[in-house]
């Protein structure tokens, strides 16, 4: 099982370089950053949590530049999304950014994607939330074409170019893995529609998670994949929590990091290495 750290990078926290540099250090795998590009004033949504979140708790620096200084200080350690909200942005320039943050970092992108839950956000750039997974799902299968065709076109529901040359492609092939953030009864159905990873919040999780684990890599072999890796986003430094999700198959943790000053997220950052140290 792999370890990684998440954090929301603000103006206010330890800087990307800093961060990402100290989980490297500290024998983390990976090293991912969330995405909301506002918070609007008048929203009513509430996080899927439960909770009501303050605005500088959810906004930061955009995760593509946050993980482009991150790749500077590092050689090793992986960077991800968690999560770029795919329905809000054209495919275009995603695909780009992606494509230009794998080569920056020397192949080492996880580009993490979700469909979002603040309607309000959505409805700012002009995205239906009715229609959020629809275009995630049409979003995607348009950015792999980029990625992988010479002259790519697509023509969909959402969104649809001409042919197009892009470059750089990415260095890994045909594309950075993808891990779809979501948790819900259609997940798995998500999770093999785009042929990704799955990446689901672990304060979501119910009791049939193994069961759930255990039933997307049946479908996923009866489809012809040999392995579906499952990364669980948000775990506690729980050693019999990070336990029950070895034995249900999990391939990587992610443990979350508060948006601080060094002061005070270097200590939770070393606290999380000797409890991973202790499950190696």
């Amino acid at each position: 099982m792999d370890f990684g750290v998440m954090m929301l990078v603000t103006d206010f926290s330890l800087d990307a370089a800093a961060v990402a540099g100290a989980a490297e250090e500290h024998g983390f795998e990976s090293l991912f950053v969330p995405e909301h590009t506002h918070v609007p004033v008048r929203a009513s949504d509430v996080h899927p949590g439960g909770e009501h979140i303050a605005p500088e708790a959810m906004q930061g620096i955009d995760p593509f530049v946050a993980l482009a200084v991150a790749a500077t200080a590092t050689s090793r350690l992986r960077l991800g999304t968690g999560v770029c909200q795919v329905p809000i942005r054209h495919p275009i320039p995603l695909a780009k950014q992606v494509a230009s943050i794998d080569v920056v970092s020397g192949g080492r992108f996880l580009f993490g994607v979700g469909a979002g839950w603040n309607r309000a956000e959505m409805l700012n750039q002009g995205a239906d939330p009715r229609t959020r997974t629809a275009r995630l799902v049409e979003h995607v299968a348009a950015m792999k074409r980029i990625w992988t065709e010479y002259e790519a076109s697509f023509a969909g529901r959402f969104v649809a170019f001409d042919a197009l040359w892009s470059v750089p492609k990415p260095v890994q092939r045909p594309h950075p893995p993808i891990l779809y953030g979501g948790n819900g009864p259609g997940a798995i159905d998500r999770v093999l529609q785009l042929d990704a990873e799955w990446m689901p919040r672990h304060a979501l999780l119910g009791d049939g998670f193994a069961d759930d684990v255990a039933e997307l890599r049946d479908r996923a072999s009866a489809a012809g994949r040999m392995s579906v890796p499952v990364t669980v986003f948000g775990v506690p430094a729980d050693e019999d929590v990070i336990t029950g999700y070895r034995e249900a198959g999990v391939s990587r943790c992610v443990l979350p990091l508060p948006p601080a000053s060094a002061e005070d997220l270097l200590p939770i950052l070393q606290w999380y290495a000797e409890v991973v140290e202790e499950l190696r």
